[in-house]
Order: structure tokens, then C-alpha cells, then sequence
């Protein structure tokens, strides 16, 4: 066991930017973290990830648009947020007063809205952007961009061209086979992956005889959808080179770790947010004991060794 007084390297590093742990926030689950500000302390955190960003301000889907499920949540927010200008405005700034890294979540329904928002953060002071590919994509008939290997890699190719910071590419789990995807992403240039985003669910209300969504379907996640997520992480492991953000139902320091251990460089925290915000910060403390009873110093030794 390393004793407390000895130090443990928790750093890792993704597409050149290194983070001080591998505990970053879940997009849509943190804000920009300013609801979250004085529940947890951002500076201990590898990142905040930022909830999804277009070019113009979305009002998302009607309500109902939450749901509670077995072992997790149904959301069919749509995305709602203020737009790009309001973001560079209002968060960024609140952002920066803290020493942990920012990475943009951008969302877009065509190829122009995204780049319209990749352009604008070139001279921002942010590290990574993070492609949400699960958008329906209005000129292919609202199937996701991440629903098809050839939309995928094209809209990747077409970030990459524009983007000043490097990029990740979200996965939709919604697919056949996730390593078509993530070869797909590799493909057209990406630094690095995260998935998985929520699975399509449903629920429905027995008393009311309707649908607890006002949208019928949303996204599931929290604990029920981990083993889901962790074997996604694995396969795609084994089938690209760049660098993995794992997350789908993370809770406690083991739930983390399953996914190092199936080879994320880094996890994403969500759901768990919502009934626990200091989950990221149990997390992180709970990654370094393991570390010092498992004589463990570097993180990076764990990646990935679960063949």
C-alpha cells in the first residue's frame, strides 16, 4: 500500500492536453457548472464539460420531459440551451476563474450549425470541443449524424477542418455496431471518442393511459445502462488508437474504474450529478485510495489491462 504522504500520478493526457484526473463532468448534467459552484470545488476536477451548444438558442422539446426509471432517468430535454453568444458571454468567463480544463460540447441539426460554433470557439480560451453526433440531422431525414458510419466520418472531417482546439467525437450507442462508428470518426481525423450517450428509451404512464414524455422517447441513463456502456468502451478499445472518454451510469470510484480498466483514458460523471453533486469529487478520491491500495502510481498503468 503507498502510504498517504507519498505521491500518486492521477495526470493523463488526451490528444496533448493534459488533465489533472481522469474525472470530468457528463454534458447536460453540469450546466457550465455554475449551478454546481457551490456544491463542489471545480478546481479539483480534470474538466467541466459543458452542456451542448448550438449556434442559435434552442428551446428544447415540450414538457414533461424527465422521467424516472429503475436504476436511471429518461430525458427528452432537446437540447435546450442559449446559444453560442450568450455561451461565450456568460460561461466561458465563469469558466476561467478556475483551474480545471473546459470542453465545449457543441450540438448542431446541420453541417453549418456546427461549424458555425466550431468557428466561433477558435479564439476562445477553451481546450477541447466535443462533437455531439447524436443530433437528428434535418437534411437526412432527422436520423442521427451518429446513426450512420459515412455521416459520421464526414461531419468529423468537416470539424477537424475548422477546429482550432483538437476534438472528440460523442458516440450514440443507437447503432449496430459502435467500433463501425468509432473507425468511422477515426477516420476523419478525430482526437479522441467519448460515448456512450443515452440509449432510446421509453415510458409510459399506466394511470394517465399516456406517454411520460410529452416526446414519447428519451434518453436513458444512470446506473441501469453501465454494463451497456463498459462493454461499448471495451470494443471500441480494441478496434481504434485514439484516446477513450468512457461514461453511462457512473456512481461511485469502482463504476469509474471499470471503464479505465476496459480502456477510457478519462470517465465522464452524469446522471449521478442530479441525486449526489458531489459525486466527481467522491469519485476522484475514491480513484487515488484505490491507487494507494492497489500500490498503483501512475493511472495510466490501469488502462486499458482488461483483455
Amino acid at each position: 500500500m503507498i502510504p498517504i504522504e507519498d505521491k500518486i500520478n492521477t495526470e493523463v493526457t488526451l490528444a496533448g492536453v493534459t488533465f489533472k484526473n481522469p474525472v470530468m463532468t457528463a454534458s447536460g448534467t453540469f450546466g457550465s457548472g455554475i449551478e454546481f459552484a457551490e456544491f463542489v470545488n471545480l478546481n479539483r476536477l480534470g474538466a467541466v464539460v459543458t452542456k451542448g451548444v448550438a449556434n442559435v438558442p434552442w428551446e428544447g422539446n415540450p414538457v414533461p420531459r424527465i422521467a424516472e426509471t429503475y436504476g436511471g432517468m429518461l430525458n427528452a430535454i432537446g437540447l435546450q440551451n442559449p446559444g453560442i453568444d450568450v455561451f461565450c458571454k456568460r460561461d466561458i468567463p465563469f469558466l476561467k476563474q478556475y483551474d480545471t480544463r473546459i470542453i465545449v460540447n457543441v450540438c448542431g441539426r446541420s453541417e453549418s450549425d456546427y461549424v458555425e460554433v466550431v468557428e466561433r470557439l477558435a479564439d476562445e480560451p477553451v481546450d477541447m470541443l466535443e462533437i455531439n453526433i447524436s443530433c437528428p440531422n434535418v437534411k437526412e431525414g432527422g436520423i442521427a449524424f451518429g446513426q450512420q458510419a459515412s455521416a459520421a466520418e464526414h461531419i468529423t472531417r468537416v470539424v477537424k477542418d475548422k477546429a482550432k482546439q483538437p476534438v472528440i467525437m460523442k458516440l450514440s450507442p443507437n447503432v449496430t455496431d459502435i467500433t463501425e462508428m468509432a473507425k468511422a470518426v477515426e477516420a476523419g481525423g478525430a482526437d479522441a471518442v467519448s460515448l456512450i450517450n443515452t440509449l432510446t428509451g421509453m415510458k409510459i404512464d399506466i394511470e394517465r393511459q399516456k406517454f411520460a414524455l410529452a416526446n414519447k422517447t428519451g434518453g436513458m441513463s444512470g446506473p441501469a445502462v453501465k454494463p451497456i456502456a463498459v462493454r461499448m468502451v471495451y470494443q471500441v478499445a480494441g478496434a481504434v488508437k485514439i484516446p477513450i472518454i468512457g461514461m453511462g451510469g457512473i456512481v461511485t470510484a469502482e463504476d469509474a474504474l471499470e471503464f479505465i480498466l476496459a480502456g477510457a483514458t478519462a470517465v465522464s460523471v452524469g446522471t449521478a450529478n442530479f441525486h449526489n453533486p458531489t459525486a466527481t469529487l467522491d469519485i476522484i478520491k475514491g480513484i487515488e485510495s484505490y491507487m494507494r491500495r492497489k500500490d498503483i502510481r501512475d493511472i495510466n498503468d490501469l488502462v486499458g489491462i482488461v483483455k
